[in-house]
């Protein structure tokens, strides 16, 4: 039998306490999901969700009595969170559908472990773990696991049909944890239903894509999403623009050390073009840092390995350095993954990891002067301090930001002189 006793996180005195309390007087309960999952893939083990045959209220007295704070996070589908020693753990009823819309179900409670496994999406998220660490496998997950196979629970399409996000998740799971070809049935399914994609909410899409990206290599994913005609619903901007580039930028995060970064890994799947991306990012209700981070890449010029340092800090500076370092970065990809690299193009990722460098570096500058320093000088208020201060910054750029306070002033009364 497959066991994850003696994993560090398995022994911590909180889930052993919890466990120990929700198991006592009658009550049954298993770790289940993704710390089952990942301890037996050998991954870091996160959020530790654990299932009981014991009511959601019976769960809160128990805490309390325990003097274990519990929180209603989802009562009205059997959750509750217990708060232990600063760690928070997700304790649920065991369920069985009732009525599925799509997205949403009516539970009803019950005691049945196999009911309950069964009614889940993935034979890999759905193996349980007594409090002893003994793997209890009712749905012939564990050959799932090891075979680092993704497969919906039964029938596919009814599994999706349960829960359209099941599409999204099955692709993002596939990601993280699958290894050669996707399940055939749980592709045919997925393709089937696609145009079920946009019913869903724009947050679970983002949310789940954005996960997607993150995972250590989502080409293969992305590549069967586009297969299937799922990444059409999702990302309609690579449609034309294609996702090839994403092969070269997961080769240079690993060969340079960067971490994967899902809004860089986006941005080199969808087309340059700021107007498109503003759409994308309302679509699909980016956090305004997210969005403000992918227009300001759309927005800065193409990185060109010829231009001179002075010209480059210029660039930072008008531009901003996080849409221009994200243009060097798949620039430097890009080249890397140029399979006829010769002389000319060693130069030119040696220049490119240069000005990467160099931006990730970069101290914007403090232009000297202000608007008070211009109505100080004699200007009436008005239009003209704003164009007159332009002007003055711009010259200041030009000159690589060589002009001091005094040189700026001297310009400044020169101005406002020839404005008299």
């Amino acid at each position: 039998m497959s066991s994850i006793a003696g994993q560090e996180w398995f022994s911590k005195p909180g889930l052993q306490r919890i466990l120990a309390l929700l198991n006592a007087d009658g009550g049954e309960a298993r770790i289940v999901g993704g710390a089952v999952r990942n301890a037996l893939m050998d991954m870091p083990v996160g959020d530790i969700d654990i299932a009981t045959t014991l009511p959601p209220q019976d769960v809160v007295e128990r805490a309390k009595d325990a003097g274990i704070k519990a929180v209603p996070t989802g009562i009205e589908h059997g959750t509750v969170t217990l708060v232990l020693d600063g760690e928070g753990f997700e304790v649920t009823t065991l369920r069985r559908d009732v009525e599925t819309d799509g997205r949403h179900a009516q539970v009803a409670f019950g005691t049945d472990w196999k009911e309950d496994a069964e009614r889940r999406d993935l034979t890999i998220n759905a193996l349980y773990a007594d409090a002893s660490g003994d793997v209890i496998d009712l749905i012939d997950g564990l050959p799932d696991i090891e075979n680092r196979i993704v497969r919906f629970i039964g029938d596919a399409d009814r599994r999706i049909a349960e829960d359209h996000l099941r599409i999204l998740r099955f692709f993002r799971f596939f990601a993280h944890y699958g290894a050669g070809r996707p399940d055939a049935d749980g592709l045919r399914a997925c393709a089937r239903a696609k145009d079920k994609v946009p019913t869903l909410s724009a947050e679970r899409v983002w949310s789940e894509t954005r996960k997607l990206l993150a995972a250590e290599d989502p080409s293969r994913a992305l590549l069967w999403m586009r297969q299937s005609g799922v990444l059409a619903q999702v990302l309609p901007e690579t449609e034309k623009w294609g996702i090839d580039a994403i092969h070269g930028l997961v080769a240079a995060e690993k060969a340079l050390g960067w971490q994967p970064d899902p809004l860089l890994r986006l941005a080199s799947i969808i087309p340059v073009d700021v107007d498109r991306v503003a759409a994308m990012a309302v679509r699909l209700r980016l956090s305004n840092a997210e969005a403000k981070r992918l227009k300001s890449w759309a927005s800065a010029p193409a990185v060109d390995a010829s231009i001179t340092d002075a010209a480059f800090d210029r660039l930072l500076y008008r531009q901003g350095v996080e849409g221009v370092a994200m243009r060097a970065r798949l620039a430097l990809a890009s080249a890397r993954a140029d399979v006829s690299a010769g002389a000319e193009a060693m130069q030119k990722i040696a220049r490119l990891s240069a000005l990467l460098a160099r931006a990730e570096k970069f101290a914007r500058p403090q232009f000297p002067l202000s608007g008070a320093d211009v109505l100080a000088a004699g200007l009436p208020p008005g239009p003209k301090v704003g164009e007159i201060l332009a002007a003055l910054e711009e010259k200041w750029v030009e000159m690589n930001f060589s002009l001091d306070r005094a040189a700026l002033t001297a310009r400044l009364q020169s101005e406002i002189k020839d404005q008299a």
